[in-house]
């Protein structure tokens, strides 16, 4: 049995959750941009094979569509390319989350994928 299809099974499998998340692409400058201007931010560590990553993502995409959570900016950093930016912050780990209110570090989890925790999460950016 020959396994052609294999490749393409494989790379739908990896996609799926991968742009769930309306989000805006990580950047060191667009970090510090959006801390100068006090605002609430959601930093996303993803990664397309992690399957923690892909089971947040839909909580992800519904607090970006949540008029509620109108001020957040969710950065998603790209865990595999973005290794100096994953130091700088301090991750270790793909699925991690962290929130800020401007400058200040007011929240993080690693591998949460529960709706309810991760809503908290994002709604202690906006205080």
């Amino acid at each position: 049995m020959k396994f052609t299809a294999f490749p393409i099974l494989l790379a739908a499998i990896l996609s799926i959750g991968a742009v769930d998340a309306p989000s805006h692409p990580f950047s060191s400058g667009a970090l510090k941009a959006a801390q100068s201007a006090g605002r609430p931010i959601l930093v996303d560590a993803f990664a397309p094979w992690c399957p923690t990553c892909r089971a947040q993502a839909p909580t992800i995409s519904a607090i970006s569509s949540d008029p509620a959570f109108r001020n957040l900016l969710i950065l998603r950093l790209d865990y595999d390319h973005q290794a100096a930016e994953k130091k700088a912050l301090g991750i270790r780990q793909q699925s991690t989350l962290i929130a800020f209110h401007g400058n200040r570090e007011v929240g993080r989890s690693v591998g949460v994928t529960d709706p309810a925790q991760i809503r908290m999460l994002a709604a202690r950016a906006l205080r």
